[in-house]
C-alpha cells in the first residue's frame, strides 16, 4: 500500500504523512462558535475532518481528535443580547444544534470536546509565559496583547507582510504598541461575563482559546491542526503566532477545507446565503446529505444547489438499491473490504472525488452480475462499496442512519395507504362498490381501519 500523502498550508506541498509518534495520530480542529444554528459551510468541514479521521484509523492509527467549541465570543454575547436570553445559555442552545447536525450526518464525537469557558486557568498560565519572556504586555487596562513586531517569525500561512496589515481591530488601538498587536485577553465591560487575572477581570480572546486547549489535550507539539480556509488568517497565524512565542512547537501539519459557496460566494449568516442544516434535512436524508458534503475534495469549493443535491441523493440512492438489493441476494449484508485501489486514491490527499469513480465503476459490475445471478462478483463488488462507504461516512447499514430509515419507511407506508385509499375513492365515484369494498377488506387485512367522514377518508391502525 502507498503511504499516506497530506497538503500541508504551510508548505504548500502534499508530501508523505510521518506522526511525531509511530502509530499514533493528534489531531486539533477547530469547531463551532456557538452563536447561531449551523448550516451546512459549518458542517461540511465536520464531514471532511471526520472522514480524514476515518481513514486514519482505517489506516492502522490509533487517533486522538480534539475539536472544540467556542462558547464565549463577541458573535454570543451580542446574539445573547438580541435574542434576550443569557449568553451561556444561547451558547447552550447552539452547541446543541451542532451536536444534533453532527449526529444527523454520522460525524463521530471526538476524543474531547473542550469548552473555552472550561479552560480559563490554562489561557491565563499562558498568558504569564508570554508577559514574562516579553512576548506579550498589559497596557494597565485590564487587556492583554501579544507584540507581534517581537515575534521571531509570523504569517507563516497566509505569506503576507506584517506592514501591510491593517489594525487587528479586537480592542482600542490607544493602548497598544502597534495597531496590529491582537488581544490575547479583553478587559471587562459593564453586563458581560467575566474572569479575575493577575491584570484585570475579563474574558478571553478567540484566538488564545484554541492554544490553550491545544496545549491542554495535545501537549506542546501535536501532528494536525485543521479547520476552514476563512481561519487561516487571523486565527490560525495567531494560533501559531502566541503558541510558538511562549515556547511550544504546536502544529507539525495544517490542515483546510475549502467553502460551500452560493453563486460563487462563501455561504455565511452574515451574506444571508446559509442554509441551516436542519432546514436541508427536510429534503433529503442525513445519508444523502453526508454524501453531498464529502463528494468533493475537501481543499476544492463546493457550489451549493438544490439541482445538485437532489441529483446527489438520486445516485447514492442507486449505490444504496444494489447494497439492498445484494442483502436480499446474499441472505446477508456484504462485507466491508477496503480495495488496493481505494487506498491509493485515499492515501493521496485524500482524493474522494477518485473514489467516488471507483465506487460507480463497481457499481456497475454489481448490477450486471446482479442480473446474471453471480453471487461471488456481488459479495465482491458489494464489500468494495461498503468499505469505501464506512470511510465516507455514508454506508446505509450502519446504525446511526437506522432513525433515518424508519422514517423513510414510515413515509412508503404513509404514501402507499394513500395510494390505496384514492383507488377505493375512485371505484365509489364510479360506482364500483364491489371494487371499493374490496379494497377496504384488503385494507383491513393489514390492520388499518378506514373511516369515511364529511371532510374525507381517514386511516388509522388498529
Amino acid at each position: 500500500m502507498s503511504a499516506l500523502k497530506l497538503y500541508d498550508t504551510a508548505t504548500r506541498t502534499v508530501a508523505d504523512f510521518k506522526p511525531l509518534k509511530s502509530g499514533e495520530v493528534s489531531i486539533y480542529v477547530c469547531g463551532a462558535t456557538v452563536q447561531a444554528a449551523p448550516h451546512i459551510g459549518h458542517i461540511r468541514s465536520g464531514v471532511n475532518f471526520d472522514i480524514l479521521r476515518r481513514w486514519l484509523s482505517a489506516s492502522g492509527f490509533a487517533v486522538t481528535f480534539i475539536r472544540n467549541v467556542t462558547d464565549i465570543d463577541d458573535k454570543i454575547l451580542q446574539k445573547a443580547q438580541a435574542e434576550k436570553m443569557p449568553w451561556w445559555a444561547l451558547a447552550m442552545k447552539y452547541e446543541r444544534a451542532f451536536a444534533d447536525a453532527y449526529r444527523a450526518l454520522n460525524v463521530a464525537p471526538p476524543t474531547y470536546e473542550p469548552r473555552a469557558t472550561g479552560h480559563i486557568t490554562q489561557m491565563v498560565d499562558l498568558m504569564k509565559i508570554l508577559i514574562d519572556n516579553g512576548a506579550a504586555y498589559a497596557p494597565g487596562n485590564g487587556d492583554v496583547y501579544l507584540e507581534v513586531r517581537k515575534l521571531k517569525r509570523y504569517l507563516t500561512l497566509s505569506n503576507q507582510k506584517l506592514d501591510d496589515l491593517q489594525s487587528a481591530g479586537d480592542a482600542e488601538d490607544k493602548f497598544k504598541r502597534d495597531p496590529r498587536d491582537f488581544a490575547l485577553w479583553k478587559a471587562s465591560k459593564p453586563g458581560e461575563p467575566s474572569w479575575p487575572t493577575p491584570w484585570g477581570a475579563g474574558r478571553p480572546g478567540w484566538h488564545l482559546e484554541c492554544s490553550a486547549m491545544a496545549h491542554a489535550y495535545l501537549g506542546d507539539a501535536f501532528d494536525i491542526h485543521g479547520g476552514g480556509i476563512d481561519l487561516i488568517f487571523p486565527h490560525h497565524e495567531n494560533e501559531i503566532a502566541q503558541s510558538e512565542a511562549a515556547g511550544q512547537k504546536f502544529a507539525k501539519l495544517w490542515m483546510h477545507n475549502a467553502w460551500v459557496t452560493t453563486s460563487g460566494e462563501k455561504m455565511s449568516k452574515s451574506l444571508g446565503n446559509s442554509l441551516q442544516v436542519m432546514e436541508v434535512l427536510k429534503r433529503v436524508r442525513g445519508i444523502e446529505l453526508r454524501w453531498y458534503l464529502g463528494s468533493a475534495h475537501y481543499r476544492s469549493m463546493l457550489e451549493f444547489s438544490f439541482e445538485a443535491l437532489d441529483e446527489s441523493a438520486t445516485a447514492f440512492r442507486r449505490i444504496e438499491n444494489f447494497l439492498l438489493r445484494a442483502r436480499e441476494f446474499l441472505g446477508s449484508a456484504p462485507d466491508k473490504k477496503i480495495a488496493p485501489e481505494f487506498a491509493g486514491v485515499m492515501n493521496d490527499d485524500l482524493s474522494v472525488p477518485q473514489g467516488l469513480a471507483l465506487i460507480s465503476d463497481w457499481l456497475r459490475a454489481g448490477n450486471s452480475a446482479l442480473t446474471s445471478g453471480n453471487k461471488s462478483e456481488i459479495a465482491q463488488f458489494g464489500a468494495n462499496i461498503r468499505g469505501a462507504l464506512d470511510i465516507l461516512g455514508c454506508d446505509p447499514f450502519d446504525q446511526a442512519f437506522a432513525s433515518d430509515a424508519g422514517k423513510n419507511l414510515d413515509k412508503a407506508i404513509d404514501n402507499l395507504i394513500a395510494l390505496l385509499v384514492e383507488q377505493r375513492e375512485a371505484a365509489r365515484a364510479r360506482k364500483d362498490f364491489s371494487a371499493a369494498d374490496a379494497i377496504r377488506d384488503r385494507i383491513a387485512s393489514m390492520g388499518i381501519v378506514i373511516e369515511d367522514t364529511p371532510t374525507g377518508t381517514r386511516w388509522s391502525i388498529n
